[in-house]
């Protein structure tokens, strides 16, 4: 045996000097003359250094990882947040950062295990789409990591059964749980926070199934309250600041400054140049709020023991709705050259918010067909998102009518300002305690609210305008005129 690997041995060096062989890929092609015997064994030598070599750790590569298209014609974006830093080890799906386009935020995570080498951007920098947001460091085949295109938060979560265990939620870098964009969809329409889910998937991942889980386990343990308002209670007027009443933190340059026009401000840039070109016509009326005002009293506390914070916007989005079922032409939509018109099937009615990061106006998918206390709970969920910033894209895209409720901070009429391709808008005023005639003659005080409507003049006449306004004003001051409606 030792005389055979001495000869081996030998003859490897001879063959390597010597006889004319060449490699391809793992395979060694050797000349014909070569005995079977030996070539089989120089073949499994120099597979086995392979493996050594292009499994050692020292094989390594830095991939640029780039700023994938996120949609809606999106092609930069502004760095909000890093989730990691320069020599942190990251794997599949970890979050890297969180950008800010003109619609939405949204997370980046990781396609690859590696380590970060180097961060492109700072916090508040434009990233522009197929451009290296991070350098990852990472070991194995390059090649094959490359070829994929498609990020692994995108692709299907297979569980083995031993994953189906129950396990407590697994934070990563930057304090989030592990889950996939599409779970944090779920997660954000349905107003639940995803430290408190379990996940049962690979290292705690939250999965679909555990979130629609914890979903149904949370509307079995909320009580459900009649919705059975009591007697109502005289009519009082108590005289509330405006949310937007706070005085700001005086500001005191010593130069003139530059401030970039970035985020939700570059789109209300193009919005309101786009809708400055269109003639518009602009409508105004004044509402008796008594009756509405008596019925939110008496409804509030009801829905606050549910949680939800009851205001007169739900039924200002749902009478509007009502309204648009007789005037549809007022939730249509103009195409680009305005020669025809969309009628939209659905009411995605917009409210327009006053946010840290700007003006936004998120949207009620589907108002036509949600009653007025899931109108109030949506509205909520809306709320919070956008003063957190966490406003999806589906939230803010698919309007079909907007309203501004620019009465919580202050004034009366105002004129807003169409969103195209919407062919129709209306602001609310604040709500004052008034003197007017009543039918006998006499002047009482009288809660009062001012609307302005504007529409676009090419598509829509000002008598449509008016004679919705009509509409939608007797469902305001006689709100027990809804339930003729409802279905």
């Amino acid at each position: 045996r030792d005389s055979v690997n001495m000869a081996s041995s030998r003859l490897r060096f001879v063959c390597t000097r010597f006889l004319p062989f060449r490699t391809v890929g793992r395979r060694l092609l050797f000349h014909k003359s070569l005995p079977k015997t030996f070539t089989k064994q120089l073949e499994d030598s120099h597979l086995r250094n392979y493996r050594s070599l292009f499994t050692t750790s020292s094989l390594r590569a830095t991939i640029p990882f780039l700023l994938s298209d996120i949609g809606e014609g999106i092609s930069e974006v502004q760095l909000k947040e890093w989730y990691v830093k320069v020599g942190d080890r990251v794997s599949q799906f970890d979050q890297l950062c969180e950008v800010q386009s003109d619609k939405a935020a949204v997370v980046i995570t990781s396609r690859y295990d590696g380590v970060i080498r180097k961060l492109y951007h700072e916090v508040d920098d434009i990233a522009k789409q197929g451009l290296p947001l991070v350098d990852i460091e990472v070991e194995g085949d390059i090649e094959q990591k490359d070829a994929s295109e498609t990020p692994p938060s995108e692709q299907p979560v297979h569980q083995s059964d031993s994953e189906t265990q129950q396990s407590e939620p697994v934070v990563q870098k930057g304090g989030k749980p592990l889950a996939t964009p599409a779970v944090r969809k779920i997660a954000l329409e349905n107003n639940v926070d995803l430290a408190s889910v379990a996940g049962t998937g690979k290292d705690g991942r939250i999965l679909k199934e555990d979130i629609l889980s914890h979903i149904a386990g949370v509307q079995k343990e909320i009580p459900v309250t009649p919705l059975v308002p009591p007697g109502p209670p005289p009519l009082q007027y108590e005289a509330t600041p405006p949310q937007g009443g706070l005085i700001p933190e005086r500001v005191i340059l010593l130069k003139d400054q530059e401030e970039p026009i970035k985020g939700f401000k570059r789109t209300m840039v193009k919005t309101m140049a786009d809708s400055g070109q269109i003639p518009q016509f602009g409508y105004c009326d004044e509402i008796n709020m008594n009756a509405l005002v008596q019925l939110r009293t008496s409804l509030k506390e009801v829905l606050a023991a549910r949680g939800v914070q009851f205001s007169y916007m739900p039924f200002v989005i749902k009478a509007v709705s009502l309204a648009l079922q007789y005037y549809p032409v007022l939730n249509s939509h103009t195409d680009s050259t305005c020669s025809k018109l969309i009628y939209k099937a659905s009411h995605n009615v917009g409210v327009a918010m006053d946010t840290p990061d700007g003006l936004i106006v998120p949207n009620i998918k589907d108002v036509q067909s949600k009653s007025i206390s899931e109108v109030a709970v949506e509205l909520n969920r809306l709320m919070q998102k956008g003063q957190a910033g966490q406003l999806g894209m589906s939230d803010l895209t698919g309007g079909t009518f907007s309203l501004s409720n620019i009465g919580a901070i202050g004034g009366t009429y105002t004129r807003p300002m169409l969103l195209p391709p919407e062919v129709a808008i209306g602001a609310l005023g604040k709500i004052q305690k008034l003197p007017r005639y009543s039918p006998s003659g006499d002047v009482v005080p009288t809660s009062v609210m001012h609307v302005s409507w504007s529409a676009d003049h090419r598509v829509i006449d000002g008598a449509t305008v008016a004679r919705f306004s009509n509409l939608w004003k007797s469902y305001m001051e006689n709100p027990a005129s809804l339930t003729l409606e409802l279905k």
